[in-house]
């Protein structure tokens, strides 16, 4: 198999600080299996330990945590590896949203608890140790919400995976379908990254 992540790029996504627990890599992988099969998932192992980290899918543990340049590591393998485009990145993120481990990490963001920074500091900090996620604006009128993620630059892919996971967990608390956008991103001069949810229309 040809080197699909060079050294360089490998190495300075390993030097981001941060680390974010397995079910994240374990969700990802999963992806991969039910998407690609069983030799998929063998190429995605191949080619993140040709790039300098031997993972395995059945080692990953869930609740550990890991350093968030490999889960990058990984999202990059998979886009160069099956060619994804940003709505298969997405449907990463809803289905990881799915896990029961991912929904426990992340309930309460969006009950009226939850509003607070540093209830939402709180919650995060079970997913990851770096970035803060707030809700900033809810327009009940307008059908609307603005949730704002900052602190984390980490590689443009994680913006997709969000966009999917942020829109189906807030689904599974106001029982509505949203439409996600980034409306702000870091990748593109903002000092932070956005998303703003709104109900679907028929």
């Amino acid at each position: 198999m040809e080197q699909l992540i060079t050294k360089e790029e490998f190495d300075e996504l390993m030097k981001i600080k941060g680390e974010a627990r397995g079910a994240g890599l374990k969700g990802e992988m999963k992806f991969i299996l039910e998407e690609e099969g069983e030799e998929g998932l063998k190429k995605l192992e191949e080619a993140i330990t040709k790039a300098g980290y031997p993972l395995k899918f059945k080692e990953i543990r869930g609740m550990d945590f890991y350093p968030i340049g490999l889960e990058a590591v990984v999202l990059l393998a998979i886009k160069r590896l099956f060619n994804y485009d940003d709505k298969k990145f997405q449907e990463i993120g809803r289905r990881l949203a799915k896990f029961p481990l991912i929904v426990r990490l992340f309930i309460g963001y969006f009950t009226p608890s939850a509003k607070t920074l540093e209830k939402n500091l709180e919650t995060w900090r079970k997913a990851f140790t770096i970035g803060n996620i707030k809700v900033v604006e809810v327009n009940l009128k307008e059908k609307y919400m603005i949730i704002r993620l900052e602190n984390f630059k980490v590689h443009p892919l994680f913006c997709q995976v969000f966009i999917g996971s942020i829109s189906s967990i807030t689904e599974l608390f106001i029982k509505t379908k949203l439409s996600c956008e980034e409306t702000k991103c870091v990748f593109k001069g903002d000092e932070y990254h956005e998303f703003l949810l709104k109900e679907k229309k028929d």
